[in-house]
Parts: structure tokens; C-alpha cells; sequence
């Protein structure tokens, strides 16, 4: 029997509710302290395919998701691929803590991987001919430029309020812990 939508959404909000419950205090599992290594402060800038794709979305949608791929992708599996991912970040930044690099090797770890992925939609646009996306037919070699270097500032704007939120609400848990710690004086 093949599992509908509905019980896959069902089946992820549950395990999502499972995952917050547990809190990763309660398991002291190595796999929780080695996942990702030091890869998973960007993680955050998930919130970069949410905010690009549902902008483009409102805009054109055939911009950025035609709707001829409504007749293959069911309109929940194109939420599960740009919508979900903004709770599960929000979720995993609350429960997890994440050590975030300097400030500087973390930008450019977020430039490296940017330039690498707008490199990669080139070299499939050079050997199929086709942009994975449908926006960049519509633009002029000098928009593509820009397009790219406004979603490079973007994806660092996020990185950089990703850690702020990381230290925010992690400090803020630590003090919590502390003062629950202190004996207190009567």
C-alpha cells in the first residue's frame, strides 16, 4: 500500500514534534555531536530557497516554477521541497547549538559554496542548454550578474542572522540553566 500525502505530512509533523520533544539533551547520542561537523552552520541559509522561491513565486510563476511541472510534482511534494524547510530550520535552531566558525571563515565557507552552486547552474545550462531555472532565460548577461550577487549578499545577510539568533538564544539558555544552578541564599 502506498502512503498518500497526507500520511507522509503526518508522518513528518510527528517526527518533528518526537525531535523537539527530545530536545538532544536527553539523548546523549554521539551521532548528535559529530552530524553535519562543522558544516552545519549553514544550515540557516535554507531560509534562502523559501524567501527566493515563494518572492519569484508571488511574482511569475512561471518564473520559477512552471506550471506544466504541476502534472509531475503534486503540489504538496513542491511544498515539502520549499516550504517545510522553513520550520524544520526554525525547529533545528532552537534545538540544536551550533559553534559557529569565525566570522570571516564563515562567509567565505557561505561565498565557496554560493559561487559553487551559480557555477553549477552554469555548466548545466552549458552542456544541456536549458537554465534549471526558467527566470534566467529572461535575463540579460549584466541582470544574471546582478541576480547572482544580490542572492550572494542575501545568503550572507541570512548567515550572519543565523548566527546572531544562535548566540541570542543559546546565551539567553545558558543564563537560564546558570541562575537554575546557583544555590540560592537565604
Amino acid at each position: 500500500m502506498a502512503l498518500v500525502p497526507c500520511q507522509v505530512l503526518h508522518a513528518a509533523i510527528l517526527l518533528s514534534y518526537c525531535s523537539i520533544l527530545c530536545n538532544y539533551k536527553a539523548i546523549d547520542m554521539p551521532a548528535h555531536q559529530t552530524y553535519g561537523g562543522s558544516w552545519k552552520f549553514l544550515t540557516f541559509i535554507d531560509l534562502f530557497v523559501v524567501t527566493m522561491f515563494w518572492s519569484i513565486y508571488m511574482y511569475d510563476r512561471e518564473l520559477v516554477y512552471p506550471k506544466v511541472l504541476d502534472n509531475f510534482i503534486p503540489a504538496w511534494l513542491n511544498h515539502g521541497m520549499h516550504t517545510t524547510v522553513l520550520p524544520f530550520v526554525l525547529i533545528e535552531m532552537r534545538t540544536t547549538h551550533h559553534q559557529y566558525p569565525s566570522r570571516s571563515c564563515g562567509l567565505a565557507a557561505v561565498c565557496t559554496f554560493t559561487i559553487g552552486y551559480i557555477l553549477w547552474v552554469f555548466w548545466i545550462h552549458h552542456v544541456t542548454g536549458v537554465w534549471v531555472y526558467p527566470i534566467l532565460e529572461h535575463l540579460s548577461p549584466g541582470a544574471k550578474i546582478i541576480f547572482f550577487a544580490g542572492g550572494t549578499v542575501i545568503i550572507n545577510i541570512f548567515y550572519l542572522i543565523g548566527e546572531v539568533l544562535n548566540n541570542y538564544i543559546w546565551d539567553t539558555q545558558k543564563c537560564i540553566e546558570e541562575r537554575k544552578e546557583r544555590p540560592k541564599l537565604e
